[in-house]
Parts: structure tokens; C-alpha cells; sequence
């Protein structure tokens, strides 16, 4: 049946949407793919649920090929599952919570690890129904605080879930690999460049965990890569520790008055001109100490000092990740009031962790009294440092790590900075941006031992199952194609994932134009290709060019002021070629630019 513009259930927008900062975000509104209803949660009109439907039968397709079977939760699920693997608690207030008429606790599902190691249980007993993968393709919901960018960090989005169950490591690493390879498949048909990179479990846990990235400069991951391969989301990036240095024959620390030094760029002019040394003072000679405040799931409140050279920057999303699941900020007003022996911009290690005379042990023998202090994996034994005196306007000069103060930890808090070495060796870093596509874990047995998934072995003993977790943002990943493939006209599709294969317009006011083009469109249609007809009659020539640009769709066939001489024109939407044909030999010629546009995008034969 052919698809008429002049009933299709759009409307196109000339300016861009007040809330839209991305070009994906701009270009899908104005161009009638999605509507926003609330802040990060759109509807789906008819153009955008053909792009999304092409896009998840590649995932399906490379799904059954990796031997995956597909099953589909509801998203609305109860608390027990969740309170058994803790995570009840540990997704904080990103979890949409609600309760029913009886009061019973409920929630809009995240992800569904449980949900999926709950149904195994239920119906398989023995390693040998080992090894299974099942999948879905589902819509999930995380209460975001900020979300933003449209469709790359909404409330409500659309993922594919996979989860491999094996009696063995063994079986989990060739489940991964499995499922590895059939993302790298999945993104090199949709089009999207990606890299592979190392990665943080965060609140899903398991051992080994990595990201696909699509390489963007509105990407909201930040990622390094080195000449010799190393690829790591930055949270993931560990430091290359120095070795210890021998502080024999250093002199004894000694407090310094800096008047007006809170800063570390005040502190370090103060030194150079009244405390001159050799080579003179740097930002890296400093320890900063950096108040913080870490936020239990459960909404509790502790302030840390995290001590880093003074030449970098904090990263709280690495933070984070290593204090997962926690969250993290910056130490408010209010939290600080309660440890008034910090004093910003002068605090230093001394009355910190197990530095500070408040430091005592609970009954349970566990620390209690002072501020935990972490410190970033540079700061060694031996390693000399300037940092604050915890009194307004002094210092302290030759602080050694390991003789004069030690602490609870370390943790990597410190920024990534261009040209820090890998930490395998192979050079140094580069920074880039990326759009997290893709994200696979081995999750390992901590889902089917708090569940209970056992199976009997070989020789009859319960054991418990090993799990691997693969998901792709399938909402993502359109809003990735559509970063990708734009211009300053509007979208432009790749064939395989565009709304329509082919657009014919009618140009004109002649009741020839009209028929022609609708006799074109339906043989074209008939023919196997996927065409849209503009064939609305009261619009101009003008808007119905702009509207095909902004659509995207990747062939456009024009039947116009060429008639009179027997030719329509054929566009190209991607490369902006435009040539006449034979009105005889429209439909051809059309069909034919489609089959070679459908072969250069690898469309499987069976499914053109």
C-alpha cells in the first residue's frame, strides 16, 4: 500500500524547539519523528517508529544469528526481586517507585537482571539446558535528575537486553564473546563508527566490563585511547603509580604563613616570591584536599577528603564509580558545619583518617571519629608535598606521605589529562567524546546466588550459574544515526535505516504532474521500494523540497516543470547528486539506485 505525505500523521517545524541543544534533538522534533510529552520522555510518531523498527530488526537479526532467543518482561515489577539483590535500595532515586491499591511496592523497571535470572530458575534445573541467551527489546525507565539532549539522556528509553546463563567461566567467556561480536555487527550495519573501551560494572557488578562508544563531540562519556591500543572510559582508566621515594635526611615539615593563598595558583605565586626554592614552585609540589559528600542510596550523608596533586582537577564521575553506588558532590555549607576542623581552602591531612587525635574504633572495630581521608595513587611514601596547615592562611612545606600522615585508602579521583600515560604501557593518552551505544558485562554469579539459580552439574551437585549482561540503547542509537547523518537542510538517512527508501514529490499545479507522479510512486512501490508520495496539492514546491531535506528520506524523485520535456529527476539526499531520467524509465532507474545504495549498506538479500 502506498503511503500518502498528504495523510501521514506529521507536521514539520521551520524553528528550531526551545528546549532541543543537540542536532539529533532539533532535527528529530522539527523534522515530525518524536514529540516531547515531559522532560526526557517523548512520543513516537509514525516516521520515528519506522526508523526505530528497522534499527531493532538488525539487533533481532544479529541476536538469532548469535544464538540469542527473545523474550519480552513488563516493565511494571514488584520490589522482592530488586530487595533481594539489594539493588532496591542501591539505584537510589533513579528508580521510579510506586505502589499499588493495596500498598504493595512496586517499580518501572531500570533493567532486568533479576527479572531474567528469576525465569530461568523457574524452568530450567540442569547443566544440560546450559548454555541459554535470551533477550529483549523493551523500554526502560530511570528517574534521571538532569535529563537532557532529547533522546540521549531521557526518563523513558528503548534497550535491548541480553543474558547469557553458563554452568562454567569457561561457558560465560565464549557467551560474551559471542555477544561481542554480534555488536560490532549490529553497529557496522547501522553505519556508526565505534570503539571498544574498558570499562566501570558500576551497580550491575561482575568482573569484566566494556562500553561501545560512538566517537562525538556531544557525547556525554569522555574516553581516552593510546598509540598502542589501550582504549578505557575514562572512570575506568587507572594511574600509573610511581615508585616510593626514600625521605631519609628530609628535613621536618614546617607551617608557612600565605596570606591570601586559598587558591592553588595564589599559593604557588606566594611561594615562588617569599618561599624561593630551586627550580621554583608548581601546582604539582601541592596536595589539594577536596571536601566532598558521599550519598548513601538509602539518603545518608558522610563527608570525605579526597588529597590529589594540585595540578589536576577532581572528576566526580570517577568518584563515583569507584564509590559506587554511591553518589557524590561537593561538600555544602551545611555538611561542612559539622567538621569545623576543616577549613577550606587550608585543609590539610593532619586531622584526617587515621592522621587526626578524634580517630577511634567502634565496637565492631571498624574507624570512627574523624574524616575518611582517600588520597589519589601518586601521592607515595617518600613524596614531599605542600598543603594546608588547617588554619587560615598557612601552610605547610615539606609534608612527607608515609613519615607525616597516611590514609584510610586510595582512590582514583584525580582528572585524566592529555599525554598521562596508558596504564599497559603503549603510550600516551589522547582524549576523546563518545555516545555510549552499547554496554557488556560479565556479571558472574552475583544475581543467581542472591536469586537462588542453581542447576545440578555432571555429577549431580547444585551449582550456581554464571551470567553475562549485554545491552544497547536502542533509542541511543537512532539518536546517534541522526548526530551522524545530518546537515544544515536536515536529516539524512542511510538507506537501511531510513523512514522510506524513496520520496516522490509532485511539483506543480498541472493535473499531468499529479497523475505521472502518482502512477511512478505506485509502480516504484510495486517494484519493492519503500516510497513515501507527497502529494499534497495546496502546498508549494518550496516547502515540499525543504520538508524532503528535513525528513531525510535517501532518494527523492521529482516530476515537475521537466515533464513537459519527458523527464523527472532523481536526487540524491546523502551526496546532493541530482540528474534527469526518462520519464519511461523513472521507476528503473530509481529501483536501481536503491539496490546499489541497499548493497553498498549491506542489506542482507533476503530482507530487500
Amino acid at each position: 500500500m502506498l503511503d500518502l505525505m498528504s495523510s501521514l500523521f506529521l507536521r514539520t517545524l521551520r524553528e528550531d524547539p526551545a528546549h532541543a541543544e543537540v542536532a539529533s534533538h532539533k532535527l528529530l522534533v522539527r523534522a515530525g519523528y518524536i514529540r516531547r510529552s515531559a522532560p526526557g520522555i517523548y512520543t513516537w510518531l509514525p516516521l520515528g517508529l519506522r526508523v526505530l523498527g528497522k534499527i531493532e530488526e538488525i539487533v533481532r537479526q544479529e541476536m538469532r544469528r548469535a544464538g540469542a532467543q527473545e523474550v519480552h518482561f513488563p516493565a511494571l515489577l514488584p520490589r522482592e526481586p530488586y530487595e533481594a539483590t539489594g539493588r532496591w535500595s542501591e539505584y537510589g532515586p533513579n528508580l521510579f517507585r510506586l505502589k499499588d491499591r493495596r500498598e504493595n511496592d512496586y517499580l518501572l523497571a531500570p533493567t532486568h537482571e533479576e527479572m531474567f535470572t528469576l525465569l530461568v530458575k523457574d524452568l530450567y534445573s540442569s547443566y544440560k539446558d546450559l548454555p541459554v541467551t535470551l533477550y529483549q527489546i523493551q523500554t526502560k525507565y530511570r528517574d534521571e535528575a538532569r535529563p537532557r539532549a532529547g533522546l540521549l539522556r531521557g526518563r523513558e528509553f528503548v534497550m535491548k537486553d541480553a543474558y547469557s546463563f553458563d554452568i562454567d567461566d569457561a561457558g560465560l567467556d565464549a557467551s560474551y564473546d559471542a555477544q561481542r561480536e554480534a555488536y560490532k555487527a549490529i553497529f557496522t550495519r547501522l553505519g556508526l563508527e565505534y570503539v571498544i573501551v574498558s570499562a566501570m560494572s558500576g551497580a550491575m557488578g561482575g568482573s569484566r566490563s566494556e562500553e561501545f562508544l560512538h566517537p562525538c563531540e556531544i557525547g556525554e562519556d569522555t574516553y581516552v585511547r593510546s598509540p598502542g591500543g589501550y582504549a578505557a572510559n575514562v572512570e575506568a582508566v587507572t594511574t600509573v603509580v610511581p615508585p616510593a621515594q626514600d625521605w631519609a635526611g628530609a628535613p621536618e615539615a614546617r607551617e608557612v604563613p600565605t596570606p591570601g593563598a586559598a587558591s592553588i595558583g595564589d599559593l604557588v605565586d606566594y611561594l615562588n616570591e617569599h618561599e624561593p626554592v630551586e627550580g621554583g614552585w608548581s601546582a604539582s609540589d601541592t596536595l589539594k584536599n577536596i571536601a566532598l559528600t558521599v550519598i548513601s542510596p538509602a539518603g545518608e550523608r558522610e563527608v570525605i577528603v579526597v588529597g590529589i596533586p594540585g595540578d589536576r582537577g577532581i572528576d566526580l564521575a570517577r568518584v563515583e564509580a569507584a564509590l559506587s553506588p554511591n553518589a557524590v558532590e561537593q561538600a555544602s555549607e551545611s555538611d561542612l558545619a559539622k567538621h569545623p576542623e576543616l577549613v577550606v581552602g587550608y585543609i590539610g591531612p593532619q586531622v584526617l583518617g587515621p592522621n587526626s587525635a578524634a580517630r577511634v574504633v567502634d565496637a565492631d572495630g571498624n574507624p570512627a571519629g574523624s574524616v575518611r581521608y582517600l588520597l589519589d595513587p601518586r601521592v607515595v611514601d617518600g613524596t614531599r608535598w605542600v598543603t594546608g596547615a588547617n588554619k587560615v592562611d598557612t601552610h605547610v612545606v615539606g609534608l612527607v606521605a608515609g613519615r607525616d600522615f597516611t590514609a584510610d585508602g586510595v582512590i582514583e579521583a584525580a582528572e585524566v589529562l592529555e599525554g598521562d600515560m596508558a596504564p599497559d604501557g603503549s603510550g600516551p593518552l589522547e582524549l576523546a567524546r563518545g555516545i555510549e551505544i552499547g554496554h557488556i558485562f560479565q556479571l558472574g554469579r552475583k544475581y543467581a546466588k542472591a536469586l537462588d539459580l542453581t542447576v545440578l552439574d555432571q555429577n549431580g551437585k547444585a551449582t550456581v550459574v554464571t551470567m553475562g549482561s549485554y545491552g544497547i540503547g536502542v533509542t541511543r542509537a537512532l539518536a546517534a544515526l541522526a548526530e551522524n547523518y545530518h546537515d544544515e537542510s536536515g536529516l539524512a538517512w542511510p538507506i537501511h535505516v531510513a523512514p522510506y527508501e524513496a520520496l516522490v514529490l509532485a511539483t506543480g499545479k498541472g493535473e499531468e504532474i499529479f497523475s505521472t507522479a502518482a502512477k511512478i510512486a505506485t509502480e516504484a512501490s510495486d517494484a519493492g521500494v519503500e516510497v513515501l508520495y507527497d502529494d499534497r496539492v495546496k502546498v508549494s514546491a518550496g516547502v515540499k523540497f525543504a520538508d524532503s531535506e528535513l525528513i531525510g528520506v535517501p532518494f527523492v524523485l521529482v516530476v515537475g516543470r521537466g515533464l513537459a520535456d519527458g523527464q523527472v529527476e532523481l536526487r540524491n539526499r546523502r551526496t546532493g547528486e541530482a540528474r534527469a531520467v526518462a520519464v519511461a524509465d523513472a521507476v528503473a532507474e530509481l529501483k536501481a539506485a536503491v539496490e546499489a545504495a541497499r548493497a553498498e549498506a549491506g542489506v542482507p538479500e533476503a530482507t530487500r
